[in-house]
């Protein structure tokens, strides 16, 4: 009976974490959702550039 309440209590701690990480990475960002998908693009292609370099030598 008591391995329920653990369980639970696990998933109630790991959702309260997951929260407090996301917010914590949105306020960081401060970007609006253009400007995060322009930077996510620009790391994109440079990972891109990269791995054809390398598979290129």
């Amino acid at each position: 009976m008591t391995r329920g309440n653990q369980r639970e209590l696990a998933r109630q701690k790991n959702l309260k974490k997951t929260q407090e990480t996301l917010k914590g990475k949105r306020k960081e960002d401060s970007l609006s959702a253009s400007q995060r998908k322009q930077r996510d693009s620009e790391i994109m292609q440079q990972k891109q550039k990269i791995i054809h370099k390398m598979a290129c030598h």
